[in-house]
């Protein structure tokens, strides 16, 4: 249920605060806490650190007080999803879906301990790709979650050899304990399908040339082999295949699966409008050909108008701070988060149509989209699989807001 909730932060010894090489046991801590941490060239774009203190010789004590307001639906329960299970589950819908296997190959070199390697081979018995899996933090090791590919795909004109590539999905789950194995969040599977959705994207791969291989797509349709494997998570037939509780083996009850949609959908409205307005903010700076000599905030304020549904802070300015679209590689391209939901919302629901299992659908998504990497315009691709262009009713329908 809905909460607010008011908590008071004891501030421990600041060493108990910053992450350091010698301190990364807090990342897996079965505790639930609030980490303050100081490590900034490790940290992910969308991470901001903050420090009240920072007095490392003489390891200053300070109690400051918080009010924290949790929105939405509160996790009210445990890490349940134990992590060899859910490799199981998403390894599993790839084999259900493309007929692809896994085979863990200790030969292969990696580099690190902690890392895997497995080769996958195609329904036909084929070789098809080798696939990195890096799960946990380590020291040296930067935040986030990402798909790498090592070595991209090509073709060999002269012989016809179908070089094939290596990927690596990479992760920063809490490691196992003496008594607990590795458990993952909701959010943390969802993480986990998405990145699994990237490498299938480079896994497929069938081009000639390796610049417009796999991943190698336009900004705006990279995310939709990513982001259409989310959709599985909230999909009680693929739930029912993995996810059971670590110690009593309980299913996920129907319920529980209910209240993951609803948390999902909580202020999605307001949430659109907003990444509506930077889209609109972002393009109103990129079109402008001109050198601007005007006030930026009335500009800003005018660009995103027909997105803005709350009173105007004065004193704010989003465009001083918006680093995506002036030092994140966004220029002119910050609509493609919002775009992209459009895409998987979309192409899911003809997976929702036929079955989510559906290996004719999955089939054509392999053969349309995942295995064509960049050779086509995306909507040329994207209509060959889904027969038509892409809608926003799916988005609206999933999100609660249309029936």
């Amino acid at each position: 249920m809905k909460k607010m909730n008011k908590y008071i932060l004891w501030l421990l010894p600041v060493f108990g605060l910053f992450a350091c090489e010698d301190e990364m046991e807090v990342y897996n801590s079965p505790e639930n806490r609030l980490n303050f941490i100081y490590e900034p060239y490790t940290m992910a774009d969308t991470v901001i650190p903050r420090t009240f203190v920072y007095d490392v010789e003489t390891r200053v004590f300070d109690t400051v007080w918080l009010e924290v307001e949790t929105m939405g639906y509160v996790e009210d329960h445990e890490r349940s999803f134990a992590l060899e299970q859910v490799k199981k589950g998403v390894f599993g819908l790839a084999e259900k879906l493309y007929g692809i296997t896994f085979r863990k190959n200790t030969e292969i070199p990696v580099y690190h301990k902690e890392v895997e390697a497995f080769e996958v081979f195609d329904k036909d018995g084929k070789f098809l790709a080798v696939l990195y899996t890096d799960f946990h933090p380590r020291p040296g090791k930067r935040a986030g979650a990402w798909m790498t590919s090592y070595k991209d795909q090509w073709i060999d004109k002269k012989t016809g050899k179908n070089s094939r590539p290596h990927v690596s999905v990479v992760m920063n789950f809490t490691k196992p304990t003496e008594n607990k194995p590795a458990l993952l969040t909701f959010n943390e599977v969802e993480t986990f399908l998405h990145e699994f959705g990237h490498s299938l994207h480079g896994m497929f791969a069938n081009s000639t040339y390796r610049s417009l291989s796999g991943t190698n797509v336009y900004w705006d349709f990279v995310e939709l082999p990513s982001q259409i494997m989310e959709n599985f998570a909230i999909e009680k037939d693929f739930l029912n295949t993995f996810a059971r509780h670590y110690q009593t083996g309980e299913v996920l009850p129907d319920e529980l699966i209910k209240r993951l949609v609803d948390a999902s959908n909580f202020n999605v409205a307001y949430a659109c409008l907003r990444q509506i307005s930077f889209g609109l903010l972002d393009m109103a700076w990129y079109t402008h050909n001109t050198p601007f000599e005007g006030d930026v905030k009335a500009y800003e304020q005018e660009a995103w108008k027909d997105a803005q549904i709350l009173p105007v802070v004065q004193e704010a300015c989003m465009s001083t701070q918006f680093s995506h679209i002036f030092a994140g590689g966004y220029a002119a391209g910050y609509y493609s988060y919002k775009w992209a939901e459009v895409l998987d919302a979309d192409a899911f629901s003809l997976f929702k149509q036929k079955g989510i299992f559906n290996q004719e659908v999955a089939d054509s998504f392999r053969n349309n989209i995942l295995s064509k990497g960049g050779t086509e315009h995306p909507m040329i691709l994207y209509k060959r699989f889904r027969g038509q262009e892409p809608s926003i009713d799916a988005l609206l329908i999933r999100n609660g807001i249309k029936k």
